[in-house]
């Protein structure tokens, strides 16, 4: 995995409208925001397909496959900009490369390549990044490279991925543990979105999301 890298945006359409479906409210934090089990009774994400990425709901969630090696892509609810929230989603993997990220974009901006984002792989990396317009995405967390994490199980099936985004405050959690936290204010709100990316291999990374849940973080 590269320490810091370059990425190619493919934005998808995005869609205005929000579902409601009944997913429990996460322990310790308000009630739901947004939240969407992609049981495709009200498709509200941007759903697409061209030779490099596909975007569909499909198995019981919003499947990602990415063909094409070095490329990212993601989708989004909705148009609403949200601060001060706790994100959550089920990450179904069946990527052929080791090395495929997949995770959360919080507080995407404009132009949209102005976002952070929590990736982790299905080799127990991570990272929290910082996209800047025009500039090389900025890893914040270990220092500036991609971390090895044992709170990441190797090969599973599936993970819960959680990420904070608070003013000036990222924190990212893989089932339940906080994997890292980092502090950086250059963004206080913005829209969310699910996203998959590929390292060297093509055709590497697969990914099924489900539950997907946005609460309102908690003064402390």
């Amino acid at each position: 995995m590269k320490t810091q890298f370059k990425v190619i945006l493919a934005l998808l359409a995005l869609a205005l409208a929000t579902l409601a479906c009944d997913l429990p409210a996460i322990p310790g934090l308000n009630g739901p925001l947004y939240q969407d089990n992609f049981d495709g009774f009200d498709q509200t994400w941007g759903t697409g397909s061209d030779s490099d990425s596909t975007v569909e709901y499909a198995d019981g969630g919003l499947q990602f496959k990415v063909h094409k090696s070095l490329y990212f892509v993601w989708s989004t609810p909705n148009d609403e900009d949200y601060s001060e929230v706790h994100i959550e989603v089920t990450a179904k993997n069946n990527s052929a490369d080791d090395n495929a990220a997949f995770g959360i974009i919080c507080h995407q901006g404009i132009p949209d390549s102005n976002l952070y984002y929590g990736a982790i792989t299905p080799n127990g990396q991570y990272a929290i990044v910082k996209g800047v317009v025009a500039l090389d995405d900025e890893v914040l967390s270990n220092g500036g490279e991609w971390g090895d994490s044992d709170k990441i199980s190797q090969g599973a099936a599936s993970y819960r991925i959680g990420m904070d985004c608070g003013a000036g405050t990222l924190t990212l959690y893989v089932d339940g543990q906080q994997v890292a936290s980092v502090q950086d204010a250059s963004y206080s709100s913005g829209t969310v979105a699910l996203f998959a990316w590929t390292d060297e291999e093509e055709n590497g990374a697969e990914v099924t999301f489900d539950d997907f849940v946005i609460t309102k973080l908690e003064n402390k």
